[in-house]
């Protein structure tokens, strides 16, 4: 097994974040040792969450809830010691942020409140924002690993602040794509295709990255899961707790949070949290991109086009013309039948020999005139 190394990272849940995170870990250069609840077959994972901590001075948790928070932290902290840093990435309640925290601190190390914003997408790409709070030097000292799946860090003051950012932000998102889903109702159920609506957003005042991103995914029926049902609806109901604390009423997420518990109970707890469309259309959103066009006749390039058939008629080339011929024309169409009486009367000869010398010159001119 590898030695303790300041390239060395540790990193405990590699769910649809937490193995994104590693990967990007690896393309910077870092030693990724990984543990996880299920065993998986990544490079250095190790059988315990103890021995993560053996090899890494800082360790990056990206668990599900709080109870799997307090489990992660009880296994480390026996074996945590001043040179540890531990960032937890999960949205959890703040006073589980909180206890964490304090049981980390008990052993001389320190701890980080990091909750993240951005989904599968965001992490693939090394775009999570990440909200911290905490210790300033164990940011310092923890900020190179941040930055590698990161494009801002965010931070705050006491530990269990960035958490409750990350709530509050979560509350804005669920009741966005709620929003969404009714007014994609409306609109397709009075007949006004949804791409009509889809378009306006896109200069609307209300335009958001979650519409951006959730609005094609919904109208299209894809619900894999960038964020899951069951992760929204824990998050909502930390909220709410936290809103009867404080003797506070959030009509609006209490109707968000029954949606999604709605979803949970009809068994799309794996699903993305936008399939609450599927409520208002069962068989699929109505869209025109899902009409299958008529396939296009594709236009052979010229070189391989057809000759066009075409009744033509070759029209008849004249002979070479002589002088006389021309002439004899020229004389049966212009000789009066008759002479008049203003006219002197010319013999047909006389005519002939007087037109044929004219001709004559006339074309030893040529016809430049």
């Amino acid at each position: 097994m590898s030695r303790r190394s300041r390239k060395n990272v540790g990193l405990i849940g590699l769910g649809i974040i937490g193995r994104r995170v590693a990967e990007n870990l690896r393309k910077r250069g870092f030693h990724v040792f990984v543990w996880n609840r299920t065993p998986r077959p990544v490079p250095n994972f190790v059988g315990s969450v103890a021995e993560v901590a053996e090899l890494c001075n800082v360790i990056q948790i990206f668990v599900a809830d709080d109870e799997a928070l307090r489990d992660i932290i009880q296994q480390l902290s026996s074996v945590l010691t001043a040179h540890h840093v531990v960032l937890a990435h999960c949205t959890v309640a703040p006073e589980s942020m909180q206890a964490a925290a304090e049981v980390v601190q008990r052993r001389g190390a320190r701890f980080l409140d990091a909750p993240f914003t951005g989904s599968k997408v965001a992490a693939e790409k090394g775009e999570l924002t990440y909200y911290v709070a905490g210790d300033d030097g164990a940011l310092r000292e923890a900020r190179r690993f941040l930055e590698a799946s990161s494009k801002e860090i965010i931070e705050f003051g006491e530990i269990g602040e960035a958490t409750l950012i990350k709530l509050a932000t979560n509350i804005v998102t669920a009741a966005s794509v709620q929003a969404v889903a009714e007014a994609l109702a409306l609109v397709a159920k009075c007949g006004v295709p949804p791409e009509k609506f889809e378009r306006a957003l896109r200069g609307n005042a209300s335009r958001s990255t979650t519409i951006e991103m959730k609005l094609p995914k919904m109208m299209d029926s894809d619900f894999e899961p960038h964020f899951s049902v069951k992760h929204m609806l824990k998050d909502l109901q930390i909220a709410e707790r936290l809103a009867d604390s404080l003797e506070l009423k959030f009509p609006v997420t209490e109707a968000v949070r029954d949606v999604q518990l709605a979803e949970m109970k009809d068994g799309r707890g794996d699903e993305d949290y936008s399939c609450v469309v599927r409520r208002y259309f069962p068989d699929g959103v109505p869209s025109e991109r899902k009409t299958e066009p008529v396939p296009e006749t594709p236009e052979l390039p010229l070189k391989n086009r057809p000759e066009p058939i075409e009744e033509a008629v070759a029209e008849p080339q004249p002979e070479p013309a002589t002088v006389e011929a021309i002439s004899a024309v020229a004389i049966s169409e212009t000789t009066p039948a008759e002479p008049t009486s203003a006219t002197p009367a010319v013999t047909t000869r006389e005519a002939t020999e007087s037109r044929l010398g004219f001709l004559r010159r006339l074309f030893s001119r040529g016809t430049d005139y």
